[in-house]
């Protein structure tokens, strides 16, 4: 196993901020070389995006998977106090829920907001499949569906409000 000479701060400062832009582009051949040199996965920018939680909130998987061989840190927050599960969840990204949930994102965690990812899935979104979809698979995860959000509604209080009855039909079941 080679060592590699320690990065002074500012270089390694420059490697993580250029792991961020790579991964928010979804270069993966780019993104792959940075981790390679020691790019920190869990660094974060500005805004308090790392490679991790930006990959898994857009829904990139190579990136994302990537980041989790890493070393990623599966409880890490986002400016919103977020993890990378919630805007997945948001989004509809399916593959990446998944991704996330076997990785062992918390799936109950609330952000700022008030939310959890299944109250984000619902609150923000169509209820369409893929909404559909994402809260299967935080139910299956052991998401509970009966964690209140800022306004006091549950998730399935949030889905008959907004007239989606499939996700509704769902949660009935497992409240």
């Amino acid at each position: 196993m080679s060592t590699r000479p320690a990065l002074s701060a500012e270089a390694q400062a420059q490697l993580d901020r250029e792991l961020i832009v790579a991964a928010k582009a979804n270069n993966v051949p780019l993104a792959s070389e940075l981790i390679q040199r020691g790019g920190n996965v869990n660094a974060k920018d500005a805004i308090q995006d790392s490679a991790f939680l930006y990959a898994g909130a857009e829904g990139f998987n190579e990136v994302l998977r990537l980041t989790l061989a890493a070393g990623a840190d599966v409880a890490s927050t986002n400016r919103y106090g977020g993890t990378a599960l919630i805007p997945a969840s948001e989004h509809g990204h399916v593959e990446t829920v998944q991704i996330l949930v076997d990785a062992g994102v918390p799936v109950n965690h609330v952000n700022n907001l008030g939310w959890t990812a299944m109250q984000e899935a619902i609150l923000l979104n169509s209820g369409g499949p893929r909404q559909q979809e994402v809260v299967r698979l935080l139910l299956a995860a052991g998401a509970d569906p009966n964690i209140r959000d800022a306004e006091g509604r549950t998730a399935l209080q949030n889905a008959e409000r907004l007239g989606f009855a499939e996700i509704a039909a769902m949660l009935r079941g497992r409240g």
